[in-house]
C-alpha cells in the first residue's frame, strides 16, 4: 500500500499585498502537482494585475511591483476562476492539498472568490472533500518543544529540504510539498498508518489547540491579539497573528 507521503500530492501557495486575509489581495498563485514521490513536480502559476496599490513592505518580501503586474498579470476575476477550478480538480481526484499555514492562503482565496466571482471556495469544490496537509501544523504538533522560528524557510532548513527562490509562489509551493513528504518520512512511525483524510481531521484538532495556546500566551503578555482556531479555512474575520 502506498503511504500518503509517497503518493500523489498537490500544493498551493500565494504571494499577496499583506497578511490581512479579509482585506489583502492575491498577486500571484501557484499549484504544484506531483503524482508520486519520484515524479517531477508540475507547476501552474498565475500573475494578477491588482486593483489596489501594493505596499512597499510587501514588495520588499516578494519583489512584485504594480508596474510589473500591470504589464504581465491578468485581471483578478479570471485568475481566481482558474485557481478555484484547479484546486477543485485536485480535490475531486482525492489528491491531498499541501498548504503551508493553510488558513492564510485558503482564506485569502475564498475572500478573493467572493470579491471577484461572487462565490466561495466551498462552492468551487462542489462537495468534493478538502483534504489538507499543513506542514506548519504538523511540525508544531510533532516537535512542539523545539525552539526557533517555523517559517517555511526555517522548516525547510530543519528537514533538509531545498528552497530555491523563496517568496515566489511556485518555489514555495514546491518546497512545501517536499517538506510534507520529509515530515512524513521522519515521523513514519507516528503518521504512516494514518490516511491523508484521517490526518486532515487530526490537524484540525491540533491547530485548534495550538491557536488557543497562542491566544492565551498573547493574553498573558497583555496583548489582545487572537488566533482563529478554525482550520483549514476561516469562516469569519478575526485579528490574528501574522502569517508564519
Amino acid at each position: 500500500m502506498t503511504l500518503w507521503y509517497e503518493g500523489p500530492l498537490a500544493a498551493f501557495d500565494t504571494e499577496t499585498t499583506g497578511v490581512d486575509v479579509e482585506r489583502d489581495r492575491i498577486l500571484s498563485a501557484a499549484v504544484v502537482v506531483q503524482p508520486h514521490i519520484t515524479s517531477p513536480p508540475r507547476c501552474t502559476s498565475w500573475l494578477v494585475s491588482p486593483d489596489v496599490e501594493i505596499p512597499a513592505a510587501a514588495t520588499a518580501i516578494h519583489g512584485l511591483t504594480l508596474p510589473h503586474l500591470q504589464r504581465l498579470g491578468r485581471w483578478p476575476a479570471p485568475v481566481m476562476e482558474e485557481v478555484g477550478k484547479a484546486l477543485a480538480a485536485q480535490c475531486a481526484s482525492h489528491v491531498p492539498l499541501v498548504v503551508m499555514n493553510a488558513p492564510y492562503d485558503l482564506t485569502l482565496l475564498d475572500r478573493e472568490l467572493g470579491r471577484h466571482r461572487a462565490s466561495s471556495l466551498p462552492k468551487y469544490l462542489g462537495g468534493a472533500p478538502l483534504c489538507v496537509l499543513d506542514p506548519l501544523v504538523l511540525d508544531r504538533h510533532l516537535d512542539r518543544y523545539r525552539k526557533g522560528r517555523r517559517t517555511l524557510s526555517a522548516l525547510c532548513e530543519h528537514y533538509g529540504v531545498e528552497l530555491a527562490g523563496a517568496h515566489e509562489a511556485g518555489a514555495d509551493a514546491t518546497a512545501a510539498l517536499r517538506l510534507v513528504r520529509a515530515i512524513g518520512q521522519r515521523y513514519a512511525e507516528r503518521l504512516g498508518e494514518l490516511s491523508a483524510a484521517e490526518l486532515h481531521a487530526r490537524q484540525a484538532v491540533w491547530h485548534g489547540a495550538q491557536a488557543r495556546g497562542l491566544t492565551a500566551w498573547f493574553a498573558h503578555t497583555g496583548s489582545d491579539e487572537r488566533c482563529d482556531p478554525a482550520w483549514p479555512l476561516r469562516m469569519s474575520g478575526l485579528t490574528t497573528a501574522a502569517r508564519a
